[in-house]
């Protein structure tokens, strides 16, 4: 007899990005709620600005510094972020759609409230990301490494984490679906393990994963 299909979660929409021709950044610094379209920010040191709603339209920002950046519910839309780097930068309720952050390297990032739809971020390394009650869709993590990310009330549909370490995660009160988990090269989860229905693991995860599922349930494993 046939066999029924197993069917995994669904696999994220990846970004088709094509950037055009671009302009070079007059280099004037960030404006609040300024339009930026068709410009490259090679090398910009943003540090300390004041970019709050402002959008970028078919851009690229390639080796920017964001230290202490201020992008509160800014939007990024077809554009590319390369080798941007940002301790303390705030991005709380921003927008990212359609988007690519390669090579990031971010500490103490602020995207509480943030939107994230299909955007893939590959390689890099972030520290205590915060994306509490932030929305994720369509989003590909890929060959980086998460340090104690927080997802607690966060949103998570049709995202995957590809080759990824994935360290001291909070899930505390998120909603998943379609969650895939299995490509995760390394996997501990903190808090919230009672929120990762909607994930899907590999059997290695589940074993790895199996004491704080235990301490969760209240079992005490001892050996006899």
């Amino acid at each position: 007899m046939p066999t029924k299909t197993q069917q995994g979660p669904k696999p994220p929409r990846r970004p088709e990005l094509r950037l055009p021709p671009l302009r070079p950044f007059p280099g004037e610094g960030l404006e609040p709620d300024g339009d930026y379209d068709g410009l490259e920010l090679p090398g910009t040191d943003l540090s300390g600005e004041d970019g709050s709603g402002a959008r970028f339209l078919d851009c690229a920002l390639r080796g920017v510094a964001l230290d202490r950046t201020r992008l509160t519910a800014a939007r990024f839309i077809d554009s590319a972020l390369e080798g941007v780097r940002g301790t303390g930068t705030d991005l709380a309720d921003a927008v990212f759609r359609d988007a690519e952050l390669t090579d990031a390297r971010f500490g103490g990032v602020a995207l509480h409230g943030a939107a994230f739809e299909r955007v893939v971020v590959r390689g890099g390394k972030s520290d205590f990301l915060n994306f509490r009650g932030a929305s994720l869709t369509d989003v590909v993590f890929e060959d980086c490494v998460l340090v104690e990310p927080d997802f607690q009330e966060a949103r998570l549909t049709r995202v995957s984490f590809a080759g990824c370490s994935l360290r001291g995660a909070d899930f505390t009160g998120a909603a998943l679906t379609d969650v895939d988990l299995r490509g995760a090269r390394e996997l501990t989860v903190t808090r919230g393990l009672d929120s990762l229905r909607g994930a899907t693991i590999s059997p290695e995860q589940l074993f790895d994963l199996a004491p704080a599922f235990a301490a969760q349930l209240g079992v005490e494993v001892r050996p006899r």
